[in-house]
């Protein structure tokens, strides 16, 4: 008899705690347990997010394979895990984000930039690569954009923390991979009762 090691033992107790934790902190939380959805990608050849899907797209010009969004839950290695789901609860400390899963073939630099739209302007923007972080003018709107060798492991992530301040209602994501929108996730941040 093999006896697995205590990380491999704790990683899915911890999920689930995790989860239970999130329903009940909250029960307007939609679990979902069907993976996410194909989002939209657009390639050099295309023009519309809405026509072309990561299914459509060739294997040569596709950029990305997967994309993801959810709450995060932090395992017993430090790393993110996505909870998939577009309703976040407004809980202080809670984070959500999206992870994208780059093609196979893809090597070199990648540049990802990200659009987040909020309903209304957050009490305080913040996030540690202040350098490529600009808010719009009505300041409901923040682009950040980063460049980096692609990821051995082909996967560009980014994840955000609810703080006092925060507003509810409807939040839109756009992440762009070399100029071209590769993913939109429309989501909600609801209040906790």
């Amino acid at each position: 008899m093999v006896i697995p090691s205590a990380k491999s033992m704790l990683t899915p107790v911890w999920w689930i705690l995790s989860v239970i934790t999130l329903i009940v902190n909250s029960t307007s939380v939609a679990i979902a347990t069907s993976p996410p959805l194909p989002y939209p990608t657009i390639t050099p050849e295309t023009t519309s997010p809405e026509t072309t899907s990561p299914e459509t797209t060739s294997p040569e010009t596709k950029i990305i394979n997967k994309a993801e969004f959810g709450v995060s839950i932090v395992n017993l290695a430090g790393k993110h895990d996505i909870f998939p789901t577009t309703n976040i609860p407004f809980k202080v400390g809670n984070s959500y984000g999206w992870r994208i899963k780059l093609n196979k073939n893809y090597h070199g630099l990648v540049t990802w930039r990200e659009v987040f739209h909020l309903p209304k302007p957050p009490e305080a923007w913040a996030t540690d690569h202040s350098e490529n972080f600009v808010i719009s003018k009505d300041g409901a709107t923040a682009t950040s954009q980063h460049t980096e060798k692609a990821p051995e492991d082909g996967i560009i992530e980014n994840f955000w923390q609810i703080t006092p301040g925060d507003p509810t209602g409807e939040h839109k994501i756009e992440v762009y991979v070399n100029q071209n929108l590769v993913a939109t996730f429309n989501f909600q941040i609801k209040s906790i009762k």
